[in-house]
């Protein structure tokens, strides 16, 4: 319905224009022609009449025209039959009637048109039809759904109860050996709205190797991009070879072939497997057998019991004595008669036996093997094609910032009152009248626009816009970072006053070298300030904020390298002795070591005799009292 508008009003832009004039031939000014006629369509759905309009669509020229209702559903009069062709199917393979439907629900943005709609209504006998879901997002949401149902990675709260049909009918095609060329050869296995997914089966009567093709059962419509109504064969061998095994047996039925598809979730249907079936009718020797069992057992048991107990004194009258007599027993033997019958007869069995049968698929259509021309071919295609979506995506992504960057900019030019600080009145002007250039090009000129043109104005506005929003940011940023050098200096008046007192041996060179820096960027700090004071905000800065990091950084990096100087090691002396106090000492030592050997041989000798007296000692008297 769109482009029986787009070619509508094409025609009546070139009558406008006139001079043979085609617009059509500017694929630019029939993307700006779909862009409003989608809109146009629209408003159709809601009013009689629609307006269009369209900025500079072809050399600069505007279009502007008005349609009428009416109008469009005279250009669109052969596709409202066209629209109840797909319900006329549905009702036919479904196998329902028009009065058996119990609902009619309106999906898509097509639906929205009152003309469709009207044709059902009158199709369907209703007199309204059901809007309960959204048109535009039922069949993706529903889609979503289903997919998550099938999904083994995605758990619902509960399945949905979803029945999905075959989109298509298939049918099988054999070929080979004593086929004939007749209708037998080309049988359905799916028909149109088939349950999925779903199983099928068939049997064949056939001896020999032989061909099957799957194809689609009309060959109008084909899905997209499909030539041939065929889109896979097989080739079944073994039947051959197994029927001259089989022939020489009694067969009671011809030799079948048993064919096994499967139709899977996705509407995709193949060949599982094939056997081949033999029955085969053979005489057997049956044993027949006639038993007779006859068991007979007599049995006359007599038992007697004589118990007798005596108490043989009062002192053991706990232990009970008790004599136990069997007498009179006797038993009798079991007689047993077996008599047999034996006799054989002949019995007629059937046995069947299947065979599996090899499969092979061919390859065919578009996956048969390509040439290495071919393939050299498609690989220069596949790397172009990867090249120019490397390209799209910058493309987008250059686009995306360039826009992005006008949107902010615009906003902090209207939003921000800080930047009367640090532009004039001219410079905000002159730039915001270059983002509104820029923008009107990218919404006109730009959407067959290269990564290098969104790139080129890219960097023209940060040229312009740069200085100003530098200024903007340093307008905090570097009060920020003087006041934290000054602190800093404060710091390290203590860290000086700490290293003399507690660190002494930390050299002087050093020292006095951080005290200079210290000194030099305090003057320098008091210089650029007065000097940033006598600066128009919208000029150049004297200093910014990263040139006072640099100097306090590099004055914290000195610092720490002379705080990590260790603490040198107290130097130990050893004492030197003079030879004559060495001499006298060898000389005492002798005199000294014999005067201790004879105390100690007094001292034992003492001991010796106290420990004779000891003994000689008599043991004291015990006197025993009295």
């Amino acid at each position: 319905m769109e482009l029986r508008l787009v070619e509508y009003f094409a025609d009546e832009f070139n009558k406008q224009i006139g001079n043979g004039v085609d617009v059509r031939k500017s694929s630019k000014a029939m993307a700006k022609l779909k862009k409003q006629v989608k809109r146009t369509k629209e408003i159709l759905s809601a009013n009689t009449v629609a307006p269009i309009s369209v900025e500079s669509l072809y050399d600069d020229r505007d279009f502007r025209s008005t349609i009428t209702r009416e109008k469009f559903e005279e250009l669109c009069e052969d596709l409202w039959e066209k629209s109840l062709i797909p319900v006329k199917e549905v009702l036919k393979y479904s196998g329902l009637k028009v009065d058996e439907i119990y609902a009619v629900e309106l999906i898509g943005g097509g639906t929205r048109v009152p003309k469709l709609q009207a044709k059902l209504q009158e199709y369907l006998g209703r007199k309204e039809l059901d809007k309960h879901l959204d048109a535009d997002e039922a069949i993706v949401l529903g889609a979503a759904l289903h997919a998550a149902n099938l999904s083994d990675g995605i758990k619902l709260n509960r399945k949905l109860g979803m029945v999905d049909g075959s989109s298509y009918g298939f049918v099988f095609v054999l070929d080979g050996p004593d086929f004939f060329n007749d209708e037998s050869r080309r049988q359905l296995i799916v028909q149109r709205m088939k349950k999925l997914p779903s199983k099928m089966f068939r049997s064949i009567i056939h001896n020999k190797d032989f061909e099957i093709s799957l194809a689609y059962e009309n060959e109008d419509p084909l899905p997209p991009g499909v030539i041939s109504p065929i889109f896979a064969q097989y080739n079944v061998s073994g039947l051959t070879d197994a029927s001259e095994n089989y022939s020489s047996r009694n067969l009671s039925s011809p030799i079948k072939t048993n064919l096994h598809f499967s139709l899977s979730r996705s509407g995709i249907i193949s060949l599982d497997r094939a056997d081949a079936v033999f029955e085969i009718s053979e005489w057997v020797e049956v044993v027949k057998r006639n038993l007779t069992l006859e068991n007979s057992t007599t049995t006359s048991p007599n038992i007697s019991v004589e118990a007798d107990a005596k108490n043989s004194s009062e002192e053991n009258n706990d232990n009970l004595h008790v004599a136990v007599e069997f007498s009179n027993i006797s038993k009798s033997n079991m007689e047993e008669h077996t008599t047999m019958d034996l006799s054989t007869e002949r019995k007629l069995k059937k046995r069947t036996f299947r065979v599996p049968l090899k499969i092979v698929e061919k390859t065919m259509g578009p996956g048969m093997p390509l040439s290495k021309e071919s393939l050299a071919e498609a690989t220069n295609k596949l790397e172009a094609l990867d090249k120019k979506d490397v390209e799209r995506r910058r493309t987008a992504e250059l686009k995306n910032n360039l826009e992005g960057y006008i949107y902010a900019t615009k906003e902090k030019l209207e939003s921000s009152e800080e930047l009367d600080q640090i532009s004039t009145v001219e410079e905000r002007q002159s730039f915001n009248h270059k983002l509104d250039e820029v923008q009107e090009w990218l919404y006109i000129d730009g959407e067959d626009a290269t990564a290098t043109e969104f790139q080129e104005r890219l960097d023209m506005l940060k040229d312009i816009g740069g200085p100003m929003f530098f200024r903007l940011k340093e307008l905090t940023a570097r009060p920020a970072a003087v006041k934290h050098a000054r602190r800093y200096l404060v710091e390290l008046q203590q860290i000086l006053l700490g290293w003399k007192t507690n660190k002494s041996w930390l050299p002087e060179d050093k020292i006095n070298e951080v005290v200079s820096d210290a000194d030099m960027l305090r003057i320098w700090l008091d210089e650029k300030e007065a000097e940033q004071k006598k600066t128009p905000g919208f000029s150049t800065p004297a200093f910014t904020s990263e040139e006072v990091f640099t100097k306090v950084l590099n004055l914290q990096d000195k610092v720490s390298g002379i705080n990590r100087i260790p603490k040198p090691k107290p130097k130990i002396e050893k004492a030197i002795k003079n030879e004559t106090e060495s001499s006298r000492e060898n000389v005492t030592n002798p005199n000294s070591t014999s005067g201790e050997n004879f105390n100690q041989s007094q001292r034992s000798a003492r001991d010796t005799d106290g420990s004779s007296n000891a003994k000689a000692d008599p043991e004291p008297k015990v006197h025993d009292e009295l």
